[in-house]
C-alpha cells in the first residue's frame, strides 16, 4: 500500500516557521494501532489521517502524537485543509471534517485558512503550588478548561523567559499548560507559549486548540472579539483569532515543505 504523505508547517508564512504537522491522505479508514505507529514514525507534534467519509461529500479527520490520540488538534486541521486544496483532493471553498469534537469546518479567507472550532472558555481557579513548581512562577490569575491549566504572566518577557520543569509539568492535571500575556507592542493583543508534557510535546510550537481558550479570555479582557496572536515557541507562529458566540475562528497560513509517498 502506498499512501501520500506531506509535511505541513502550520500558521506560518514561511518554512520551518510555525507548527509542522505531518499529513496522510487515505483511501478508506484505518485501525488506530496503524496510525499511531505511522504518527510515531512521522515524530511530528501532530498527524492528521484524512480520507473522504463514505457516502457524503465531507471527511474523515483523526490525530495523533507520537505517544497518543487526540481529541482536537488546530494546527494539523488546518495543514490537512492546506494539503486537501493544494493537491487538488478538494476544490470546495468550505471543507467539513468529521472528528472526535465533532464537526469541524475550514474555510478559504483570502490567502488564509479559517477554522472553526469550539471555544473553550477558562474557569478561574485557585493556582495549586504544583503549578507554581511547575513554572517556576506565581501566575497572576490562573483557570481551568477542558484542554488544561492556564497561567496568565506579568508580561511578554517573563512568558518568553519561562523555563519550566519538565517532570512537574507532566504531573499536572490536563493535557496542556498554557501561559500568557498582554504583548508589549502593538502588532500583537496577547502572547502565549504551550506545553504538552502528558501527550509527549514538551512545547508545542503553534497549538491552535489553546487559542480556542486563550481567545475567550482575552477577549473578555480586552473587550475586543478579533485578536491576533503570537505564541512564542522557537520556532514562533501568527494566529488571527475571532470570537463568534460559542466558537472561535482560527486564521493562519500554511506552507508545504514536502511531499512524498509512503510505503507500508
Amino acid at each position: 500500500m502506498s499512501v501520500p504523505v506531506y509535511l505541513i508547517d502550520a500558521f506560518a508564512q514561511a518554512p520551518f516557521a510555525g507548527n509542522p504537522a505531518a499529513v496522510c491522505l487515505l483511501d478508506g479508514s484505518r485501525e488506530s494501532g496503524w496510525m499511531q505507529a505511522v504518527a510515531a514514525e512521522m515524530n511530528q507534534a501532530e498527524t492528521a489521517f484524512v480520507h473522504r467519509t463514505p457516502g457524503s461529500r465531507g471527511w474523515s479527520l483523526r490525530w495523533f502524537t507520537p505517544r497518543v490520540e487526540v481529541d482536537l488538534c488546530g494546527h494539523a486541521t488546518l495543514a490537512a485543509a492546506h494539503v486537501l486544496w493544494q493537491s487538488g483532493q478538494a476544490a470546495d471553498e468550505a471543507l467539513a471534517f468529521a472528528t472526535r469534537s465533532g464537526r469541524l469546518i475550514a474555510r478559504r479567507e483570502g490567502g488564509a485558512i479559517c477554522l472553526d472550532f469550539p471555544a473553550d472558555p477558562p474557569v478561574q481557579s485557585e493556582a495549586p503550588p504544583s503549578l507554581d513548581r511547575a513554572l517556576g512562577i506565581s501566575p497572576l490569575w490562573a483557570g481551568r478548561s477542558t484542554a488544561g491549566w492556564l497561567a496568565v504572566l506579568e508580561d511578554e518577557r517573563q512568558v518568553r523567559r519561562l523555563t519550566p520543569d519538565p517532570a512537574a509539568l507532566a504531573a499536572l492535571e490536563g493535557d496542556l499548560c498554557m501561559v500568557t500575556a498582554r504583548s508589549d507592542g502593538p502588532a500583537f493583543d496577547f502572547v502565549s507559549r504551550v506545553f504538552g508534557p502528558r501527550v509527549g510535546i514538551f512545547e508545542d510550537a503553534v497549538t491552535g486548540v489553546a487559542h480556542c481558550v486563550l481567545g475567550p479570555y482575552w477577549s473578555a479582557r480586552l473587550g475586543k472579539a478579533e485578536l491576533n496572536a503570537y505564541q512564542a515557541s522557537s520556532r514562533g507562529g501568527i494566529v488571527g483569532v475571532r470570537l463568534a458566540g460559542a466558537r472561535v475562528k482560527l486564521i493562519g497560513q500554511a506552507v508545504t515543505v514536502f511531499q512524498g509517498i509512503m510505503h507500508v
